[in-house]
């Protein structure tokens, strides 16, 4: 059996394979001995826990059996006398952060495999801040496992010692997302828009939002699914190609989608087309800057598009860029004037807001930006491709083994490429992978999945055929490893 591995957002299992009901114990000793021995910190004034409630919150996803992998986690937290909130339904990644945030717990858990295939579970820990963790944290927590015998109590001695109790966590957080989005510039705003939610846990909370609105919203696949459909609850191209022909065919204004745990969002424009998670953070940004006039500076993964760059030099903005993996970013961001941080996937946080993606925010600064400028979605791409250039992203996951992986890493880093396609290679970033950038300022980097047995291959060009010649020459490159 593979050792217990906190990836690039928490550990992420095959059900009834690894994630097994003795391994969710495992994990959760850990993350009790790790919370047990930050306790002292609550009473220091000069740390950044002091006065936190000795409590986390626990939320999970509509995943097979993932209500019962929290009740796993609650029992044994409690038993170490750790107070537990347990979500009493299907909660969003974004509302655990919230009501860490709102209620001053020292950290959280989401059981969760966010947008992976439906046979993973996940466990993802949350810092006192309300975001991802990073290494320095999950890593005390993978050297303490198998170190303590597990504890555990049963909820109804949980309760009599009153360690535990039952939440909503997503009614502060929906409520609060209200206050937070200029619900005053939508009310009037008349716009068809087709929402899936995956069968995640962005359910219909958007309906909820906008019902008085004049707004048509058409919700599709909002019920728990523990299969998706069929469909990982992944919202890119390949996963929301029956949803785009509804939205080309229903002729809405567009499209949203949010993924397994509601913190990623997918766009579509009325043509039919998904947008790339550069172009989402590319609009999402630009709301903010231009529409709401907020500065700061902005974070992207080592994934991240050329267009955010020319963006920022344009208003002399800072920028930031991190491995892949949103703990990277949350720690940016809790120590620069951050305005908006992102990642390729369409994983997008705000300032003012949480360290932390938020799909459904994110869904609702879709519209706001639609509402202020007052042109459709796809007038307002138009005009970003006309006064910045295009960019054009592409990505290919290859099944790719643990073997496999180490052998191509040591092939790309010994033997690393001197032109590709014919074009120059002038910088090679190496943090997180291999990015090749080319003369022509287009890209095409290899990089090890950190949560499955794939490769991922990525590039952006000024078209759609140079971007994909690219990611074509690296998949025959990979292929013959």
């Amino acid at each position: 059996m593979k050792k217990i591995h906190f990836g690039t957002d928490g550990w992420r299992a095959v059900i009834s394979d690894e994630f097994t009901f003795a391994n969710v114990e495992i994990i959760s000793q850990a993350m009790a001995d790790y919370i047990g021995g930050i306790k002292s910190k609550i009473r220091n004034k000069k740390s950044e826990l002091y006065k936190k409630q000795y409590a986390v919150c626990i939320g999970y996803d509509t995943r097979f059996l993932s209500e019962k992998y929290a009740e796993i986690v609650a029992t044994v937290l409690s038993a170490n006398g750790i107070k537990v909130f347990l979500s009493d339904r299907s909660t969003p990644t974004p509302s655990v952060s919230f009501y860490i945030r709102k209620h001053n717990l020292i950290g959280g858990v989401m059981i969760t495999a966010s947008h992976n295939p439906f046979n993973y579970n996940g466990v993802k820990y949350k810092g006192y801040f309300g975001g991802s963790v990073g290494t320095e944290i999950t890593g005390k927590m993978e050297k303490g496992l198998y170190k303590s015998k597990v504890k555990k109590i049963s909820i109804d001695e949980a309760r009599k010692r009153k360690l535990f109790d039952y939440k909503d966590l997503t009614k502060e957080h929906i409520e609060s997302v209200k206050r937070f989005i200029d619900l005053k510039s939508l009310k009037n705003i008349k716009l068809k828009v087709l929402v899936d939610s995956m069968n995640g846990t962005g359910k219909d909370f958007l309906e909820q939002i906008l019902s008085n609105t004049k707004m048509k919203i058409d919700m599709i696949y909002a019920k728990r699914d523990a299969y998706f459909g069929g469909r990982s609850p992944e919202p890119n191209e390949h996963y929301l190609s029956c949803t785009a022909k509804k939205v080309k065919k229903g002729k809405y204004d567009l499209g949203l989608a949010t993924d397994g745990d509601a913190d990623r969002l997918g766009v579509i424009s009325s043509d039919g087309k998904v947008l790339t998670g550069h172009k989402v953070m590319t609009l999402l940004f630009l709301h903010l800057l231009e529409d709401r006039k907020k500065r700061g500076g902005v974070v992207q993964t080592i994934c991240g598009t050329k267009l955010i760059d020319k963006i920022c030099a344009e208003y002399g903005l800072e920028t930031f860029e991190t491995s892949v993996g949103f703990k990277y970013i949350a720690q940016i961001f809790l120590q620069e004037n951050i305005l908006v941080g992102g990642e390729e996937t369409g994983g997008v946080a705000f300032k003012g807001w949480l360290p932390e993606r938020d799909g459904i925010v994110s869904a609702l600064m879709i519209l706001e930006m639609i509402a202020y400028r007052k042109k459709s979605l796809k007038k307002i791409l138009e005009h970003i491709d006309k006064k910045y250039g295009t960019y054009v992203y592409k990505r290919c996951d290859l099944e790719f083994s643990e073997k496999k992986k180490k052998k191509l890493m040591g092939i790309l880093k010994n033997k690393p490429f001197k032109s590709i396609n014919g074009k120059k290679v002038v910088n090679v970033k190496s943090f997180d992978g291999f990015k090749y950038i080319l003369q022509d300022d287009s890209w095409v980097m290899f990089r090890a999945s950190g949560t499955e047995p794939k490769l991922r291959i990525y590039s952006e060009a000024s078209s759609g055929k140079k971007a994909q010649s690219l990611v074509d020459c690296g998949k025959r490159f990979a292929n013959r490893v």
